[in-house]
């Protein structure tokens, strides 16, 4: 399944954001800064990637009801993605 644009652009966004803090990450312990400092930063990209796939999800199942609708969802597959982020 494709999402539309208009549902992925926040996906994308949030994971533009992930991708950044992992770059800090990376780039502060290659400093020697301090792992809480770190850490922190980590934490932050751990969230942001939860949340995309969270979102993806979400928005998939959503999509899937108003294209296809409900009696054709594939519910088994859909409840293993989201597993998938639990």
């Amino acid at each position: 399944m494709q999402l539309p644009d208009e549902d992925l652009k926040p996906i994308l966004t949030r994971l533009r954001r992930a991708h950044g803090h992992l770059a800090s990450v990376i780039r502060m312990l290659e400093e020697g800064a301090e792992c809480e400092d770190a850490l922190t930063q980590l934490a932050a990209v751990d969230k942001a990637l939860r949340r995309s796939g969270y979102t993806m999800v979400a928005t998939g199942l959503e999509h899937c009801l108003i294209t296809e609708g409900p009696e054709n969802v594939d519910k088994e597959k859909l409840e293993r993605l989201f597993l998938s982020f639990a």
